[in-house]
């Protein structure tokens, strides 16, 4: 072997790198594609709603945006009783098995979905769906500590959370293929009757076909993660050593630094102001994503076809942020204020929305903008907790944080749905949600200057 070469665990060299380089390469490529696709479906499961709903109030007696807003929300309620305990197990157990248990429970509550006909089972369905993912964001965000160090953590998240906007860029338009089964379509003035498949219609399919990868990607899981780096046997056994030094040694600094056990970090004044602010920007969020596809129809009148290309443009542009955000914050060292911006930008987007209606083009280009801001915020924000907690105390704190804060992921959807049933308008819960949004990126504001010792 010429000099300078060295050996990788899979026979190929590379030149001037060193063990640690080649580990922190290899955890990128071996655990990131899987828990990527894994939160694809996760996040189409959770969201799907959103395109099913455009035929379930058709088809179902006592549906209504309401119904479906509260529906919608109600996910958040399971959601939030087992994220503490979810992120502990991922933290002291094992994130491979607790990842895997998660995925194929919650894929078969996502396929049962289909076989609902009242409000109060669909709301009972969509609990048990929260019941069944709970723990699977925040555990997954704890997993990543125990194999990227602080330099590589927000560009890590970044790849992860990234899942998100690619997963709307994908599921409308086979969303919006299933959807049509059992429907009758006028193409070129012609009337076109889509059939039923096995006497199910489009939007049980929707729970349906997207429930069943879940079930397939958890046996992945149980097969193809890897807990730590220390079972890790792709890994040569000096990239392993070299990627345990310096995960302990980072580890070491934040236990000396923060010595909290896990009452004190569920308590820190910062979790709580963190609570707060995630809870403020899932509303945002997640009042959009469940209710742009039918603030577009009422404002447009647009078909299927047409309206399931568009929603795909919003997250494009949330992708390139997201990564963007994720490179910039780690390149910078930089968190709270990478946070704060993009959540700001995402209330400007919802005023443009406000001021276009009437203008196709422009509203779009509102949603685009906000789904930017809803989306790039998260590397960084994800990356504070470690800046003043360590060990159990943050892994307890971002499951706390993430429980309370996806509550909101109730509220959001709520408030839109009754705001429309009550007064035949989404602009009243538009107002709210820019509110919202503006109020949690003044907090991080305020906080990222609080931790400068600057003048608030």
């Amino acid at each position: 072997m010429a000099e300078g070469q060295l050996a990788s665990a899979d026979g190929t060299t590379t030149i001037g790198e060193t063990p640690l380089d080649r580990a922190r390469a290899k955890a990128y490529r071996r655990l990131l594609p899987l828990v990527f696709i894994s939160y694809v479906i996760a996040y189409v499961d959770r969201s799907n709603v959103a395109i099913a709903k455009l035929t379930m109030t058709r088809d179902l007696a006592g549906f209504d945006n309401a119904v479906i807003g509260f529906g919608a929300g109600v996910f958040f309620i399971g959601y939030f009783l087992l994220e503490i305990p979810g992120t502990l197990l991922v933290e002291r157990w094992s994130a491979r098995k607790w990842i895997a248990r998660i995925m194929i429970t919650w894929g078969i509550v996502a396929g049962l979905t289909a076989a609902v006909k009242t409000p109060n089972q669909f709301y009972v369905l969509r609990f048990l769906l929260g019941l069944a993912e709970a723990g699977f964001y925040p555990g997954v965000i704890v997993y990543l500590t125990h194999w990227f160090a602080s330099r590589d953590r927000a560009r890590a998240l970044a790849y992860f959370f990234v899942a998100t906007p690619v997963a709307q860029i994908i599921s409308p338009k086979i969303s919006n293929l299933l959807i049509k089964i059992g429907t009758d379509e006028t193409i070129g003035g012609v009337t076109v009757h889509h059939p039923q498949v096995l006497g199910l219609v489009g939007w049980q399919w929707i729970y349906i076909a997207w429930g069943i990868p879940a079930v397939i990607l958890g046996l992945l899981v149980l097969i193809g993660l890897t807990d730590r780096p220390q079972q890790a046997r792709w890994l040569a056994p000096d990239e392993r050593d070299a990627l345990l030094a310096e995960l302990e040694k980072e580890k070491g600094a934040a236990a000396a630094a923060h010595k909290m056990s896990l009452l004190d970090g569920l308590r820190h004044p910062r979790v709580l102001l963190l609570c707060v602010v995630y809870f403020l920007a899932v509303t945002g969020s997640y009042g959009v994503e469940f209710f742009m596809p039918s603030i577009l129809r009422d404002w447009y009148s647009l078909e299927f076809d047409a309206l399931t290309w568009l929603v795909i443009l919003p997250p494009l542009l949330a992708v390139i942020g997201q990564l963007g955000v994720g490179w910039s914050s780690d390149r910078s060292k930089e968190r709270w204020f990478h946070t704060a911006v993009p959540m700001a930008a995402a209330a400007v987007g919802l005023v443009i929305v406000i001021a276009s209606r009437g203008n196709l083009a422009l509203t779009v280009f509102g949603f685009m903008v906000s789904y930017a801001g809803f989306k790039a915020y998260l590397p960084a924000f994800w990356s504070l907790p470690s800046l003043f907690l360590g060990g159990t105390a943050a892994a307890g704190s971002i499951g706390f944080i993430n429980s309370v804060g996806n509550l909101g992921g109730f509220m959001g959807p709520y408030v839109l749905g009754t705001v429309e049933k009550l007064t035949g308008s989404f602009m009243g819960g538009l107002v709210f949600l820019i509110v919202c949004m503006a109020l949690g990126a003044l907090l991080v504001f305020r906080m990222g200057l609080a931790s400068r010792g600057l003048p608030r």
